[in-house]
């Protein structure tokens, strides 16, 4: 099943840089996707990026972060990264972080296919 646990967030100037962390435990990593999401309060949870850890490794950004966010995964610290630069107010969210046991959902990261969740961490970028 596995434990996730956000750090990382805090309040940043826009054009500023972020990197978030998901601490990792109890995770199979021979075929699992880590993927980042964020929400704001009356939106819908959306997919930021995710990476495949297994067989022909994959990422995928969602066009609003594409060349401004990077997400990396490290085996042997159990930690997936999320490098945030160029951060820009509509960034401001808490962002969550989550795995599936699954190579189909890191195409497009969508919420209902995630199975464990961390608790989030707020990130707030000031204009």
């Amino acid at each position: 099943q596995g434990q996730l646990v956000e750090s990382g967030g805090g309040t940043v100037q826009a054009g500023g840089s972020l990197n978030l962390t998901c601490g990792e435990s109890g995770l199979v990593y021979n075929g699992v996707c880590m993927a980042w999401f964020r929400q704001v309060p009356g939106k819908d949870r959306e997919g930021v990026a995710s990476i495949y850890i297994g067989k022909r490794g994959y990422t995928y950004y969602d066009p609003s972060v594409q060349g401004r966010f990077t997400i990396t995964h490290d085996n042997d610290k159990k930690t997936t990264y999320l490098e945030m630069h160029n951060v820009k107010p509509q960034d401001t969210a808490i962002y969550l972080c989550a795995t599936n046991p699954s190579r189909a959902s890191c195409d497009v990261p969508l919420p209902y296919l995630f199975r464990t969740w961390g608790q989030g961490t707020q990130v707030t970028v000031s204009s």
